[in-house]
């Protein structure tokens, strides 16, 4: 079982002149530590629902590159970049440059969209969500033949690209891994089940995940996919610092179901040292808990 760090929440002490010192060593200390992946909000706003809208919010590529410099190994990514934010060429066009640009460790983490408030308030169209979920699908299936060798064009129902021109080529491999977040069982699990590498969940109740598993099972029956090619993540919400033993207890039975990567908030105001603890009190004794096979 493997673990990845999500820096949500841009407020900290030191106020916005300290946004850039905190992100780096939050995120360096998770790239010291072996940690698998480091991601971050994709949000004009900050989400209403948790802080205040008006809070510091980065645009996420922008802060991706600035790790991307800072960092070595860490696997980098939007957790995740909503289809209404970015036209699907051009978001192809910037993973594929964080990808050049740190040496193979982007992925392209994609979802619906649902966040009315930021689109309506900086003019982005926000379309139905029936709407949205065939723009996320057109884009995947764009970004896939930006990364293939078939440079012609894309004619979909949302989305009429002349050329899918990319150069260069991403690093080290085809394409970057295509993470899908969500948990809707209907549509975005049978999107995951057609294109995704990874998914990933914000449930932390291990039923609920046993039974969006068996679903996604389902699902890839359908496509004529192996679950076992999909790298299924949880976003974890048990604090591993608080209660080691209760957060590797919800752990392993995460494991037992097939869960393969553990994603851990990093809270304020001291995100680099949460990651340094969790370093320490637990990474060691989770890479021992070997996931089961779907």
């Amino acid at each position: 079982m493997d673990v990845g760090i999500h820096f949500p929440n841009f407020t900290n002490p030191g106020g916005d002149a300290a946004i850039a010192p905190v992100l780096t060593s939050t995120a360096q200390a998770a790239d010291e530590a072996g940690f698998a992946l480091f991601t971050v909000m994709d949000h004009y706003f900050q989400m209403d629902a948790v802080w205040p809208a008006d809070n510091p919010m980065l645009e996420g590529y922008s802060a991706l590159a600035f790790l991307a410099a800072r960092t070595s190994r860490i696997h980098l990514a939007t957790l995740v970049t909503g289809v209404t934010y970015r036209h699907p060429g051009l978001l192809a066009k910037t993973v594929t440059t964080l990808d050049v640009l740190s040496n193979g460790r982007a992925l392209l983490g994609i979802g619906a969209a649902w966040y009315e408030r930021e689109h309506v308030g900086l003019g982005v169209p926000f379309p139905p969500v029936a709407e949205r979920f065939e723009r996320l699908e057109e884009a995947l299936q764009i970004c896939l033949q930006m990364w293939s060798d078939n440079d012609g064009p894309f004619a979909g129902k949302h989305y009429v690209l002349a050329e899918t021109l990319n150069r260069p080529r991403p690093l080290g491999r085809a394409r970057p891994p295509i993470l899908i977040g969500g948990n809707g069982e209907r549509k975005t699990l049978r999107l995951v089940a057609k294109y995704a590498d990874v998914c990933n969940f914000t449930v932390p109740d291990v039923d609920v995940v046993r039974h969006k598993i068996d679903v996604l099972r389902d699902h890839c029956d359908w496509a004529g996919r192996d679950i076992r090619d999909i790298r299924i993540t949880v976003l974890a919400f048990v604090d591993p610092v608080a209660d080691p033993d209760g957060f590797l207890r919800w752990s392993e039975q995460m494991a037992a179901l097939g869960v393969r990567h553990l994603h851990l908030r990093a809270p304020q105001p001291d995100p680099a040292g949460f990651v340094a603890r969790v370093a320490e009190s637990v990474q060691p004794r989770l890479a021992q808990i070997e996931p089961a096979q779907l």
